[in-house]
């Protein structure tokens, strides 16, 4: 029940408790009323009988005074108080008016009878005694039965007032008994009252309402102080406290909630402040393995509950192969074909486990995955890579879907970076790379030697160059067409391109001219790779249109340092053994010697 309604029906019983009480105490004052005027009508009728018996002895003492003595002035009060009596029926008037009963008066008005007959015998004596018969006089007044009517008028009296007493402490006797009554009734209502206050004052005051209002008092405190943390008493009353220690639960719930949003903000802000200063990171990388090594450093950062790879897809052996990893993931394999992943056939992020049922990828092992999830990075439509994550061992997995949120972003922007990336790597392929072979350029080859100059010197090894020439290649677009020519070129290339184990170490020097670098090769050992070449490049079986070419052969002049001299020389040594080589007849491979390289000098 409500305090508002409880506090009602206690006011509603108090007041009617009060008024009940009020009544009470006033009819116990309509008893005391009525018990005074009991007593002050006794009062009343006591004096008026007592006039009546004095009267009837005064005048009694008059008359026997005058008849014993016969003086004139008895005579004279004696007629004066005759003269004063009235009827009795007017006597008994003031009686009835006084509140005597009938049968009361029936006893007085025979009294007042024999008072008048003794005024009769008193005008009797008076009369004779005015006759001169004073022994009459004497007689009639002195005589036994006046003794008796004296004696009847004070026994009707007597009678009159033993009924009236009667009436009178019977009237005092109700009057004080319901006095008491009434009094007791309103003791009792008052404590009544006092005992419905002080039940109020404890149970609704202290226990409903102070008690409670204690207890979250002390939550308010701690929820202003932004404690939100705070249990909630557990209240079960269904009233304004109970309306009140919802409100503030309420309250302590938005609290809770803001400060989970303050905290998802904070978070929020910091990842994308982390992810911020990847990005400037990966802007400033200058090859695959720089943005490898930023990606390990930022990832278990900016998503610590899931363990990850990251994959780049490797064109010449169509595969995704692993260039990093964190936190030891061991679901995902190593290396896989892109059609073993769903996020790379689809083209879109690939969630195996979660909320929705779906295909795992063909790359991860094992019964029981991790909540793996595949992000495929993509740039203008072209896959360039894979981000892989799983769960942790031992990690929350309510907080895998906050963090997962940021894998998105932080692929799109590895994507982003590997793909600026691919695309410097293609402006300076296209400006180092000769276009029809593939092949580095005059200047790549320039950039490449010097730096191969500068690792023979700091480690002090040899390094070997072949200067390559294709024999009488003009007769190939003589014979049939640039595109023969071309075609020789390419092949040509494609065999120098793989005739090293180091990449890029081949190059197109001009025409039909070739240079290969053999860095740590000495001159017998590159004398011997340069004869494989050239046996390799004779067997070469080139189609165009629908029609096989003559064989290719090709001249080969070769110089090594330190043998043949200098490294910065080392490219004159070997054009001027491949001079050699065309003069004594071509198809052949020809070793510098020093008188080559003094004339190069010269």
């Amino acid at each position: 029940m409500r305090i508002a309604t409880i506090t009602n029906w206690a006011y509603g019983a108090t007041v009617l408790l009060t008024v009940m009480s009020g009544v009470t105490m006033l009819l116990a004052s309509g008893a005391e009323d009525r018990e005074r005027a009991a007593v002050e009508q006794r009062a009343r009728f006591d004096e008026l009988t007592s006039t009546l018996r004095d009267d009837s002895l005064r005048m009694t003492e008059q008359a026997r005074s005058y008849a014993v003595g016969g003086n004139p002035a008895h005579l004279a009060a004696w007629n004066g108080e005759a003269g004063r009596l009235k009827n009795v029926e007017e006597r008994l008037s003031h009686l009835k008016d006084t509140g005597a009963l009938p049968s009361e008066l029936t006893a007085l008005r025979l009294g007042l009878h024999w008072s008048d007959a003794l005024l009769d015998e008193q005008k009797a004596a008076i009369d004779a005694m005015s006759a001169g018969e004073a022994g009459t006089a004497r007689k009639i007044l002195f005589s036994n039965e006046y003794e008796r009517e004296l004696d009847r008028i004070d026994t009707q009296v007597s009678r009159f007032q033993f009924l009236i007493d009667q009436r009178t402490e019977s009237a005092v006797a109700e009057a004080t008994k319901a006095t008491r009554m009434l009094r007791s009734m309103s003791e009792v209502m008052v404590g009544i009252t006092a005992l419905l206050f002080l039940c109020v004052l404890y149970f609704i005051l202290k226990q409903r309402i102070l008690r409670p209002v204690v207890r979250l008092s002390d939550v308010v405190s701690r929820l202003a102080a932004e404690d939100f943390e705070v249990p909630l008493p557990e209240l079960g009353q269904v009233d304004e406290i109970g309306d009140m220690a919802q409100a503030i639960g309420i309250f302590r719930e938005n609290g809770l909630e803001r400060q989970r949003l303050e905290r998802e903000r904070d978070t929020d802000r910091s990842m994308r402040d982390l992810l911020s200063r990847m990005t400037q990171r990966l802007q400033g990388c200058g090859s695959t393995e720089d943005l490898v090594g930023v990606v390990a450093r930022f990832a278990p950062e900016i998503a610590p509950v899931f363990a990850g790879r990251l994959y780049i897809f490797d064109e010449r052996r169509n595969s995704m192969t692993e260039a990093c990893n964190w936190l030891s993931p061991h679901d995902s394999r190593e290396e896989f074909p892109p059609n073993a992943c769903w996020a790379l056939r689809r083209g879109q992020t690939h969630r195996p486990e979660g909320e929705l049922i779906d295909i795992p990828c063909a790359h991860l092992d094992g019964p029981k995955y991790h909540r793996p999830i595949c992000v495929p990075l993509t740039a203008q439509g072209e896959t360039m890579g894979l981000l892989y994550f799983e769960l942790r061992d031992g990690a929350d997995e309510d907080s895998a879907n906050p963090a997962g949120k940021y894998v998105e972003m932080l692929a799109e922007n590895i994507s982003l970076a590997l793909a600026n990336l691919r695309l410097r790597d293609t402006l300076r392929d296209m400006a180092m790379a000769d276009p029809l072979t593939g092949l580095g350029n005059r200047r790549q080859l320039d950039a490449m030697l010097k730096t191969q100059t500068i690792e023979a010197d700091r480690n002090g090894l040899p390094l070997s160059c072949l200067m390559i020439d294709v024999d009488h290649f003009k007769r190939f677009n003589d014979e049939h067409g640039h595109d023969a020519g071309d075609a020789v070129l390419r092949a040509v290339g494609s065999v120098l391109a793989n005739a090293t184990r180091e990449e890029g170490m081949a190059f197109r020097y001009g025409g039909e001219e070739f240079v290969l670098l053999m860095p740590g090769f000495d001159t017998e050992t590159a004398r011997k790779r340069a004869e494989k070449i050239r046996q390799k490049i004779f067997e070469l079986k080139i189609d165009h249109h629908q029609k096989s070419l003559r064989s290719v052969t090709i001249s080969i002049g070769l110089a090594s340092t330190p043998d043949h001299g200098r490294p910065d020389a080392l490219l004159r040594t070997a054009d001027a053994a491949l001079l050699r080589a065309k003069a004594e007849g071509r198809d052949r491979v020809l070793v510098a010697n020093i008188r080559d390289t003094t004339s190069a000098a010269a």
